[in-house]
């Protein structure tokens, strides 16, 4: 695995962000481009990209909130982001086909659950698909079951990673 530079997001990297998503999602899944502008607008500290040879290669994005689920209604707006939140979400792990399987998902994960802890979250939230339950798991993400989510019309699965 070469190494990889990871940084917060800029508002020019918005469109290599926006393409790499629609690249990783099937389009009823993937945030559009004014959904990852607003994103980066109002929360970059939470957004951070992978850059290998000077090149965007994935990235790790997410809002901060009270509650302990993901509202679906938060994958589309940042309206429910509340900067002095308990738990920070996960919108999305995103890494460019090419570059999968090198390890590259895993060091933006650590780099954002790193971020998390620094910031005083107590627990990180996300929702996956059942075939990414066990390598969540890896990170220390509990299972809670399928979720209650039907964002994109997909059967997603609620796990956390409490922070200690």
């Amino acid at each position: 695995m070469n190494k990889i530079k990871i940084r917060n997001v800029l508002l020019e990297d918005l469109e290599c962000v926006t393409q790499i998503e629609a690249t990783c999602f099937p389009a009823a899944e993937a945030a559009p481009r004014n959904v990852f502008k607003e994103r980066i607008s109002v929360f970059p500290e939470g957004f951070f990209v992978a850059e290998l040879n000077n090149e965007i290669i994935g990235f790790i994005n997410g809002g901060v909130t009270n509650e302990t689920h993901i509202e679906d209604e938060f994958f589309i707006t940042m309206d429910l982001h509340i900067p002095n939140g308990e738990n920070i979400v996960i919108f999305g792990l995103d890494v460019h086909p090419k570059y999968q399987r090198k390890g590259y998902a895993k060091e933006l994960m650590k780099h954002f659950i790193e971020a998390a802890k620094k910031d005083g979250r107590k627990k990180i939230l996300l929702t996956c698909k059942e075939h990414l339950i066990k390598y969540y798991e890896q990170f220390g993400y509990v299972n809670e079951g399928v979720s209650e989510s039907t964002h994109g019309g997909t059967k997603w699965y609620d796990m956390y990673l409490e922070l200690k």
